[in-house]
């Protein structure tokens, strides 16, 4: 499980690169709009414009520019690394030789599905007696047939890491997508039924009738784990996802395997217990381990070996993959150039050491003390905010004021990077083996973890990352080096343009701290209520509150947001705006009170924030990511939101009558 609450969605799609003017920039605004109708449209409907959909893209955003700009500069430190002869072993040859070998279509085209080979041969050989032993393999080396498992920090005592035991994987973005019966659901699920059977017969060596027998098999097991998963929604509740199991409970449970030795064989000797997530998912998962049939099984382990190698093969299996998860379910037309795809490689199986090259080269320091600054006012705002709340009582005042200043705070980069000399990279085995064995690599770091303290220096982004998270079980807020650069923070741009973006970063990471999810966790980061009754009711009246105006927006076709499962980023996006409003008012900008090019400094901090959500999306993102995301779209995040914020109507002369006024009665106000 992820526990990190971020900015933004993980995943960044690629845009182009615009010229950055300091502060705001009048032509990325539409003028012509009413701001108290569509704030959106008035803070960033020039930049929509001008940055028309391409066919490269699903969606892109403000965010998206800046992740542009950093591939350009990390295409350039890997062009610059090409230029030397690295000794083997070193950070160089590794980022180097996997760059290298993800760039050579020659190669990768010559060699189609054939790196695959000697893992299907494994599976052909799969017994079902040797069940135990087969999934220990798979889990450690190549995905996460029926269940899976990570060490990650005990939520009730987060000094330590514990096992956790997971839903298995499947194809589709979330359970809806198997579950919905309308002409459009059945004809999605067709599709990726096609899709699955034209893997097999490119990579797997099957012919149709055998392919579509398969992927009948595993659609039918994913529908199954679909009717019993959690809603998205319903999962944000942790205390739902805590269940002790000693292994015996496990044993008695699901006996299908044998889970001492599976432990052992992963190298975890001595394990007493673990948390399992989804106790109604690995039902499913017991039965389909006593029930498939042998060649079921192979199936289906075949099926997680050649999806999840798609895209470190051929153009042919690459653009396959890319037709069904790129074209029909994220509206994308285009796949990514390939150094592009080639980057992201060595900068996600070797993330610090990429980061540490990025920092150096990159990174403003004096970018540290600056934001250091900013943090301060910030949480002094929200001191200020929480103790002059008037539906919390004195006694969660007090435990909410020690849980903000115990805050951590992570700047630019780590004080100590990661090591990576446990890793080879063999640029004479096949781009598929080197993932592979990074994978084995990653896995077994991680699994060496089980039992031992958390090591709460250890960063969850990797400084090269445009966005930013708060950890409940350290209690941190963490902003990579990537995002502290304009339009976010701007070292020459006006207080109002940077407490209006990098300003409420830092109030929304703040405030997940005490957002429906982040409220459950103490100073110490241990999952314990500190609240009392009474608060906590007013709190989830409000939050409810909130939650019911995120869902009477529609978002594509008849697909309306779903509030419950947005509620913790729109409570951190409300209390970031809220605070670091207040936090602006202390500036000798907002004190003088002067207009620049035609805006008051408060309606400069709105606008400001408008401005980093402007986005063009296609359809078929908007409907995955309102399904999957607990993020909303740029255009709630900012018309939603903004309907319940006094000083927002109060800038812009927002009335009765406007689309944007929202009566004082209805506001929904948390932090």
């Amino acid at each position: 499980m992820m526990l990190m609450a971020t900015l933004m969605a993980m995943t960044i799609a690629p845009t182009t690169v615009t010229a950055q003017t300091h502060g705001l920039n009048r032509a990325d605004m539409n003028l012509s709009v009413n701001p108290g109708d569509d704030f959106y449209e008035y803070a960033g409907g020039g930049w929509m414009k001008a940055n028309p959909l391409k066919p490269e893209y699903p969606s892109y955003g403000v965010f998206n520019d800046l992740a542009e700009n950093n591939r350009n500069q990390l295409k350039e430190l890997f062009a610059n690394l090409g230029k030397t002869k690295h000794a083997q072993g070193t950070v160089g040859q590794k980022v180097t030789d996997l760059y290298n070998l993800a760039m050579d279509s020659d190669r990768l085209n010559r060699e189609g599905a054939a790196p695959l080979k000697a893992d299907l041969t494994d599976v052909a050989a799969f017994k079902k007696a040797n069940l135990t032993a087969f999934l220990a393999k798979t889990h450690l080396t190549l995905g996460n047939p029926f269940f899976g498992i990570g060490v990650e920090t005990d939520l009730k005592n987060s000094d330590m890491n514990v096992m956790w035991v997971s839903a298995g994987t499947s194809g589709l973005p979330d359970r809806d997508y198997y579950l919905n019966t309308d002409a459009d659901s059945k004809k999605l699920q067709q599709t990726y039924r096609d899709y699955m059977v034209k893997l097999f017969m490119l990579c797997g060596g099957y012919k149709k009738s055998a392919a579509t027998r398969a992927a009948k098999t595993i659609y039918d097991m994913e529908y199954q784990f679909a009717q019993a998963k959690m809603s998205r929604a319903e999962a944000r509740d942790y205390n739902k996802l805590y269940n002790i199991y000693t292994i015996d409970q496990l044993q008695k449970s699901y006996p299908a395997i044998q889970w001492r030795q599976y432990f052992d064989l992963m190298g975890v000797k001595n394990l007493d217990w673990v948390i399992l997530e989804q106790p109604k998912v690995m039902d499913v998962a017991q039965k389909l381990m006593a029930t498939l049939s042998e060649q079921q099984m192979k199936d289906y382990f075949s099926w997680l070996i050649i999806s999840r190698a798609t895209g470190h093969l051929s153009d042919e299996i690459g653009e396959t993959a890319f037709n069904f998860y790129g074209r029909t379910l994220s509206g994308q037309q285009e796949r990514q150039a390939r150094w592009k795809r080639a980057q992201n490689i060595p900068n996600s199986l070797l993330g610090e050491a990429v980061g540490e090259l990025y920092v150096n080269k990159y990174f403003a320091q004096g970018s540290k003390e600056k934001m250091l600054k900013l943090i301060n006012n910030l949480r002094k705002s929200l001191a200020a905010h929480i103790a002059g709340l008037t539906w919390m009582s004195d006694t969660t005042k007090v435990n909410a004021l020690v849980k903000l200043n115990a805050f951590t705070v992570k700047i630019g980069y780590p004080d100590k990077w990661r090591d990576y000399s446990g890793l080879q990279v063999d640029p004479a085995k096949s781009l598929y083996e080197n993932i592979k064995a990074a994978s084995i690599y990653e896995t077994r770091r991680n699994l060496d973890k089980c039992g031992k303290p958390v090591d709460k220096d250890e960063w969850g982004m990797t400084p090269q990352t445009v966005n930013a998270y708060y950890n409940p079980t350290t209690n941190e807020i963490c902003f990579p080096a990537a995002i502290l650069q304009a339009p976010f923070f701007d070292v020459e741009a006006d207080d109002a343009t940077n407490y209006g973006a990098i300003g409420v970063v830092i109030g929304h990471e703040m405030t997940h701290g005490f957002d429906d999810q982040g409220r459950t966790f103490d100073a110490a980061g241990n999952m314990v209520d500190w609240w009392t009754e009474g608060d906590a009711q007013r709190f989830n009246a409000q939050a409810e509150k909130l939650a019911a105006q995120f869902d009477e927006y529609t978002v594509v076709d008849d697909l309306h947001a779903n509030g419950h499962l947005t509620l913790g980023e729109n409570i951190a996006d409300q209390g970031g705006l809220r605070i670091a409003y207040d936090a602006f008012k202390q500036t000798q900008q907002f004190k003088d009170g002067k207009q620049m090019d035609g805006f008051t400094p408060a309606q400069r901090f709105y606008l400001s924030y408008g401005r980093i959500w402007a986005e063009n999306s296609s359809n078929e993102y908007l409907y995955q990511i309102t399904k999957s995301d607990p993020h909303s779209i740029g255009r709630l995040r900012v018309n939603c939101t903004l309907r319940n914020i006094d000083t927002f109507f109060e800038a812009f002369g927002v009335k009765p009558g406007d689309k944007m006024w929202r009566d004082p009665a209805d506001r929904a106000i948390i932090w």
